[in-house]
């Protein structure tokens, strides 16, 4: 082992812990997932779960890049991330990717509905959320709640990101994520 892998040459991979073993094979974290910089202009779309390969950080970077006047710009959407990170790492006094990870790990849904329609009358049907499903959710509702906190405020996008990720991690409601959450579980709970 020459030098150990740290991402924006700060935050270290080791002792990364996934703390949900379900999802822990879509989130690359261990060496195939070690990157220095979350952008590796890799093709993770060729094929079906490729995108499980795609480093976590890049693929929160990816999820940023929203909104047509935002789209392609992928080293303003890196920026933000390590402005993100160093503020989870001042809030938190702890490591960001693994803030990330368990931020991750609560925010994607369990159990969602889904349409069922028989002759004209839909009805919805609780199923369980495949795990990989539970990281792109995750992922999405994170930057979705960051971008919405940010809009028309005072408050950079790196900011609302971060608060978005801490809250995430700890589970509270003030997360956006966490409250989409909530609810998608709450109404499949009701449609069982």
């Amino acid at each position: 082992m020459a030098t150990e892998i740290r991402l924006f040459g700060k935050w270290s991979f080791e002792d990364i812990a996934v703390d949900d073993i379900a999802v822990e094979d879509f989130i690359a974290v261990k060496p195939r997932g070690q990157v220095y910089l979350p952008h590796t202009a890799g093709r993770y779309q060729m094929r079906r779960f490729r995108k499980a390969t795609c480093p976590i950080v890049e693929r929160l970077v990816c999820s940023l890049m929203f909104k047509g006047r935002n789209a392609g710009k992928k080293l303003l959407a890196v920026r933000i991330v390590k402005h993100t990170f160093e503020i989870i790492h001042l809030l938190t006094d702890e490591n960001p990717i693994q803030v990330l990870v368990r931020a991750i790990v609560n925010s994607g849904p369990r159990e969602d509905s889904t349409r069922i329609g028989a002759a004209g009358v839909v009805r919805r049907q609780a199923v369980d959320v495949a795990p990989f499903r539970r990281v792109n959710v995750a992922i999405g509702l994170i930057a979705h709640g960051a971008r919405e906190a940010s809009f028309r405020t005072i408050k950079t996008i790196a900011e609302c990101l971060a608060d978005e990720i801490v809250n995430a991690s700890k589970g509270s409601s003030n997360s956006y994520a966490i409250k989409k959450k909530d609810e998608t579980e709450r109404v499949a709970k009701a449609n069982r």
